[in-house]
């Protein structure tokens, strides 16, 4: 068998997997990427790139086609009955991309995967991953073709992006911990005339259930809906039965304000949801990421985004590693740290989501929508939750890679988001994923750690957050030490224990 060396073998080209190629690639990592199916999916399943994905993008310089081939939804509505409980507004978000961009997932792999070839990485199709070796030393992969000849791949590092049934998942051994919702429902995909608020996602309680309207093209929408099992024998595992477009109208009749007509359907599906986890996103040398790590309720839209921020989490820790810039810990250590932490908050958002919406009984639907409307009333719950479904607000605050020093109010804590300025390059653009300091003045603290490790840090101090403050950005954005003007020791301390050596 033909044995071939790269430095990272990834398994499975959605999107999860072309984010991780695009990521490595231009970081300068030898990347090989495989996939079992023989052609991209054809249908639009995850629909949405949120805004904090979207500026993960900008680093990576690909952006823009996206937003063009996308649809801007503003406003989410929650309506109950003939009471309108609540419009949250995404147009205020403190982002370059203050929006939900609809967008198919087959649009969306499309796009990354002209963005890779653009990188010199294509992806290799018909080709099947049937088993694996780690060692301490790297990992023996044997690739199987359409043909049925197979291959030997080493690599320093394996990569499972293979989705929810994923082999290295399962040749891991590692248990898929959670369970699967009772409940069956409902996927369209349509076109519909008479929406209201054309544009905005619609979350609509009825009595019976909930029904979600998701808008893709002026008039084409995404129905979700829960529905009566048709089958006691298989509910709460497998599919549901296709719906049939009169099904579908007349939810939208039932469960709706009326006047929605429903035509020309683009896909039809039943689905159950699966709520499940993996206790550790890492074993070694191999990682998971995606729905390979963890799949949950489709409410809020979170997942295909969680699985591209893995992506961005890991990449940057693994290319200075395999660039023998960084240790491997505790850099890789703190991946399955910080992903784990947002894969369980985000599964257990979704599911509280899924069951507020599909909650029975009249009387706790009425105690449930009185409460919502009052909360939601507050336009600061209202701002917490749009920077929630934009993703703006996660961060890594107990990140073991975390260094806080002397509290500077008014700039971002340790372990958050850095604020993202106009006309500023976006931290870890580029090909080299460097950390960016942001203080009033470089001075001898700065310059020393500049000349010490120039492969870590960008060559230019930028302009502080907030007066009195200094910081260091990790390459995704992300604030790694929060200190005090001046502290450049906490600085130093930090690179230290991420650094395979300095310049002397």
């Amino acid at each position: 068998m033909e044995t071939k060396k790269v430095d990272v073998l990834i398994v499975g080209a959605g999107p999860v997997g072309l984010t991780m190629a695009a990521e490595l690639a231009r970081y300068g990592v030898r990347v090989r990427i495989v996939e079992k199916a023989a052609t991209r999916t054809d249908k639009s399943k995850a629909l949405v790139v949120w805004s904090r994905t979207l500026e993960l993008m900008d680093r990576m310089g690909c952006t823009q086609p996206f937003v063009e081939a996308g649809m801007k939804a503003t406003a989410a509505n929650i309506v109950a009955g003939d009471e309108h409980i609540a419009r949250i507004t995404l147009d205020g978000v403190a982002s370059p991309y203050p929006f939900a961009l609809m967008l198919p997932q087959s649009e969306t792999e499309r796009l990354m995967e002209e963005h890779i070839v653009s990188l010199g990485v294509r992806v290799e199709r018909s080709v099947e991953v049937t088993r694996f070796e780690a060692t301490e030393n790297g990992v023996v992969s044997t690739l199987r073709f359409a043909d049925g000849h197979e291959e030997t791949q080493q690599s320093a590092w394996l990569i499972g992006c293979d989705g929810a049934h994923s082999v290295v998942r399962h040749q891991l051994g590692m248990q898929f911990e959670g369970n699967t919702l009772s409940s069956d429902w409902i996927l369209a995909d349509i076109h519909l005339s008479g929406v209201p608020n054309p544009g905005e996602i619609a979350i609509l309680w009825h009595a019976d259930g909930v029904l979600a309207i998701f808008p893709i093209t002026p008039d084409r929408y995404r129905v979700i809906a829960n529905v009566e099992s048709k089958n006691t024998k298989t509910e709460g595992v497998g599919l549901t039965a296709e719906p049939t477009l009169d099904e579908v109208q007349a939810l939208l009749d039932g469960r709706g304000p009326g006047g929605m007509v429903a035509s020309r359907p683009v896909w039809l599906a039943g689905f159950h949801i699966n709520e499940r986890k993996v206790k550790d996103y890492r074993a070694g040398r191999v990682f998971l990421a995606g729905d390979a790590a963890h799949i949950h309720s489709p409410a809020g839209g979170q997942g295909m985004n969680t699985g591209m921020q893995d992506a961005c989490n890991l990449a940057w820790k693994l290319a200075l590693v395999c660039r023998r810039v960084c240790k491997p810990e505790p850099l890789l250590g703190s991946y399955d740290a910080e992903r784990g932490a947002v894969g369980e908050r985000v599964l257990k958002n979704a599911g509280l989501v899924t069951e507020i919406g599909i909650l029975r009984g009249g009387f706790r639907q009425s105690i449930r929508n009185h409460l919502a409307s009052l909360v939601f009333g507050l336009s600061a719950v209202r701002e917490k939750a749009a920077a929630a479904l934009t993703e703006i607000s996660i961060g890594y605050a107990k990140s073991p890679l975390n260094r806080t020093g002397a509290h500077v109010h008014g700039g971002p804590r340790v372990g958050e988001r850095a604020p993202i300025r106009s006309g500023e390059r976006p931290v870890g653009a580029g090909d080299t994923p460097r950390f960016a300091v942001f203080a009033a003045e470089a001075g001898e603290g700065f310059a020393g750690l500049a000349a010490r490790y120039p492969e870590l840090l960008e060559a230019e101090v930028r302009a502080p957050f907030h007066a009195g403050g200094l910081w260091l950005v990790r390459p995704d954005g992300y604030v790694a030490v929060a200190t005090r003007e001046g502290d450049w020791n906490l600085v130093a301390v930090f690179l230290e224990s991420i650094a395979l050596h300095g310049r002397v």
